[in-house]
């Protein structure tokens, strides 16, 4: 793992009027150059700032020689504060409820700003983390070139809220509130097409189901690495999403967003449906021209963010490979967007 850096924000403004300090960590990869594009990468719910090598979370875009590579890209990844990935229990936030997801978007780019990074060539997030960075270009249209908002959208809907709501119930009142709202969270990051594949009604010896004993080893899992407040703060941030919140309209503040927008979404997604992002992409194109779209297809469901590579790579490559040396039918060389 990268070693875990730190910014200290003596002063930051939360949506609510309240002022706090805070300590925010990250990590660096890649060609730290001072001239080297930039690229954020925000994580997603239970994810941290570790996202490339052997134990990263999406080794298979980011490294040497990936679709971000390392060689090219000076890749940064905060830590959502409060997800407890630093140990420190002093930066661990019980006051969920006072905080809303623009307010990570203020806090990174309080911290870009301390580090003297004024311009990124992307900021990409899956889920939640694409929620944020959303707010993030709301409130700075020229940060980048490119955002790419993964399986997520501009707001979080009634259906979305509503399940972060049972989630806060479960964690809230469950004596084993982590095990079960993460067996409740994976049932909506999956498909019921996905668990028939993937299980068939397989029953062990016992009689337990393979499905029960696999929500079982999720749940127990996450209670080993994450800690009950940092559920709760990264489930208020899920469900508090809107890049409107202060009443502007979405085109509005959309077509201020100097970067090429690059939705992607997944067919088969039952938190952040697909034909709402094909809605944001109609909108969007009344009122800009540098706006894409890619729809994944799976059967996996929400999840497919963090396992259709393949498909996510192709889309990709263009945005930061998009001189890539492919071949011509002839044999011949030729640089081509893939």
């Amino acid at each position: 793992m990268n070693q875990l850096l730190y910014s200290h924000l003596p002063e930051v403004t939360l949506a609510n009027g309240n002022t706090i300090k805070i300590n925010i960590s990250y990590q660096l990869f890649g060609n730290q150059n001072s001239d080297a594009p930039v690229v954020l990468v925000i994580h997603a719910l239970t994810g941290n700032s570790n996202i490339t090598g052997p134990d990263g979370w999406w080794q298979d875009l980011v490294g040497e020689h990936k679709v971000i590579d390392t060689n090219t890209y000076r890749v940064l990844a905060f830590n959502i504060p409060g997800n407890g990935y630093d140990g420190d229990e002093n930066q661990l936030i019980n006051n969920y409820k006072d905080y809303v997801t623009s307010d990570v978007a203020t806090i990174f780019n309080s911290a870009l700003e301390q580090l003297q990074i004024h311009q990124l060539f992307a900021i990409i997030g899956g889920s939640v983390g694409g929620g944020i960075a959303w707010e993030m270009a709301a409130q700075k249209p020229e940060l980048c070139q490119h955002l790419i908002p993964i399986a997520c959208h501009w707001k979080s809907s009634d259906w979305l809220i509503a399940n972060c709501h049972i989630q806060d119930a479960i964690l809230n009142h469950s004596k084993t509130a982590l095990a079960d709202a993460r067996m409740h969270a994976m049932t909506l990051y999956r498909t019921p097409e996905s668990f028939r594949e993937k299980f068939n009604r397989n029953q062990h010896e016992s009689g337990l189901f393979y499905i029960e004993s696999w929500l079982n080893h999720h749940g127990n899992k996450l209670t080993d690495r994450f800690k009950l407040s940092a559920y709760k703060l990264m489930n208020q941030f899920l469900k508090t999403i809107d890049i409107t919140r202060n009443g502007d309209n979405f085109t509005e503040i959309a077509s201020k967003i100097t970067a090429h927008i690059h939705l992607v979404t997944i067919n088969s997604d039952l938190l952040f449906k697909s034909d709402e992002c094909w809605e944001t992409y109609v909108e969007l194109k009344s009122v800009k021209e540098d706006v894409s779209i890619f729809e994944i297809k799976s059967i996996h469901g929400h999840d497919a963010f963090l396992m259709a590579f393949d498909q996510l790579s192709k889309f990709l490559i263009p945005i930061f490979q998009p001189q890539k040396k492919t071949l011509t039918k002839d044999g011949k060389r030729s640089f081509a967007s893939l």
